[in-house]
């Protein structure tokens, strides 16, 4: 991403908060056949020291990966949309585009197969818990297991990331104020984000 310091999100608790909230994630290998790209959902290891990742690849995707043999590229998009010119003061007529984003990097550890199975139950819970009647994988064990096994579950210690909030701080606090307003009907999440970091969130 563009090195600008001044969207610079350095907190690891920051980009762990990050990704609680946008599990869906897209996984970058560049392998010896070239760059591959692949879409999974993704838990933070809560019981890890540091930023650490679960998820599971549906196979032959870690083949095509060569998962675990080299550095993994994870990006994680947070809320972002448009910034219209139309919102600043007369005389502006460049746009820009507002984001939360973070690149995650390591070595991903390949799961056994009761870990991925305990993973992909912790997936499960973790997304159905919001549902009236969420189901778990226990309740049918037999037939959840055989369809674990066409999956591979990884583990990945982030070793490094580089991630932005690009959320108009270098604008007036009146021009702030303007693109908040405007994002609360069309993007209520992105407002919150820039709320958060523009410190307005009374």
């Amino acid at each position: 991403m563009r090195h600008t310091p001044t969207y610079l999100m350095t907190d690891p608790a920051e980009v762990a908060r990050l990704v609680r909230g946008n599990p869906w994630a897209t996984y970058v290998s560049a392998t010896s056949a070239g760059l591959v790209a692949s879409h999974y959902p993704t838990l933070l290891d809560e019981a890890a020291d540091g930023l650490t990742i679960l998820s599971h690849f549906g196979r032959p995707d870690e083949q095509l990966h060569e998962l675990g043999e080299h550095e993994l590229l994870v990006i994680v998009q947070g809320p972002h949309d448009y910034v219209s010119a139309s919102w600043y003061p007369e005389g502006e007529v460049v746009p820009t585009w507002n984001h939360v984003t973070a690149h995650l990097y390591g070595v991903p550890e390949i799961l056994s197969d009761e870990e991925n199975y305990s993973v992909l139950s912790q997936l499960t819970h973790h997304f159905e818990d919001g549902f009236e009647d969420g189901r778990s994988l226990e309740l049918d064990p037999e037939r959840s297991r055989r369809i674990a096994k066409g999956t591979v579950g990884l583990r990945m210690r982030v070793t490094r990331f580089d991630a932005r909030a690009k959320l108009s701080q270098n604008k007036a606090p009146e021009v702030q104020e303007r693109i908040v307003s405007e994002l609360d009907a069309r993007n209520p999440a992105l407002a919150g984000e820039m709320r958060r970091v523009l410190g307005r969130d009374g």
